[in-house]
């Protein structure tokens, strides 16, 4: 068994990813698979926190696109992340790994409440725990909600899981063959060139507060193992 260089790791999924090669909603494969990505960190005791985004189900610039009120736009995206963020629990309690799904909004019937020191308790205890619903707040997207959870519950890296990009670009490869993927970057570097890594404020947030970054591609059944063991994959900001 390799052994663990992070002890407690931040995995950001886009909700994008758990649609698989469909354009809606979960596709059931792609699910079962993330969750075998992620029993694997359990075997290796690596305390795991999740954050999901929900664009598999809606996004905010759809609805204020057509008129609606921006913070009920960003409200709903919230609860498209909490659908995903149970069925996540779902995959993964199938196949024995304890999960909690905290959520910034309250919903006790299907859910805790984000509470800093249970969520921070059910991680040494060994349970995956994720945090659905953002921030709770609007104008803010789950990449801030990533940036503020890892540090609230003391992350030692935060993991962009990108779907079928293998790190950071100066240009989108899947547009531009001849885009050049850097292997490290500074923060300052990442919010110079505008590159597509994450918002700014949670870009900024991470800055300020010294959390790495690491982009990579969660397709590669490899690379989720090898990064937490130590391995160079991807991207990495710092």
């Amino acid at each position: 068994m390799p052994e663990a260089r992070y002890r407690r790791v931040m995995l950001k999924l886009s909700g994008e990813a758990m649609a698989g090669d469909t354009e809606f909603g979960i596709d059931p494969p792609t699910l079962e698979y993330m969750a075998t990505q992620l029993s694997r960190l359990a075997e290796l005791r690596v305390q795991v926190g999740i954050v999901i985004g929900g664009g598999n189900f809606w996004r905010g610039e759809l609805g204020t696109g057509s008129g609606m009120d921006r913070s009920t736009a960003d409200y709903m995206g919230m609860l498209a992340t909490v659908l995903n963020g149970l069925a996540l629990q779902a995959a993964l309690e199938r196949i024995g790994v304890h999960t909690r799904v905290q959520t910034a909004i309250s919903m006790h019937e299907v859910a805790e409440p984000y509470i800093r020191r249970r969520a921070i308790r059910h991680l040494e205890k060994g349970r995956a725990v994720i945090f659905a619903a953002g921030t709770g707040n609007p104008y803010f997207t789950t990449d801030s909600a990533a940036a503020l959870r890892s540090l609230e519950i003391s992350a030692d890296v935060l993991l962009m899981a990108k779907n079928r990009v293998d790190g950071v670009y100066d240009r989108d490869p899947r547009s531009d063959p001849g885009a050049t993927r850097f292997d490290r970057l500074t923060y300052q570097e990442a919010l110079e060139r505008r590159l597509r890594v994450m918002d700014t404020t949670a870009l900024a947030l991470c800055m300020d507060n010294r959390l790495p970054i690491i982009v990579f591609d969660l397709l590669n059944p490899a690379n989720l193992e090898q990064i937490v063991c130590g391995a160079q994959v991807g991207t990495l900001i710092s």
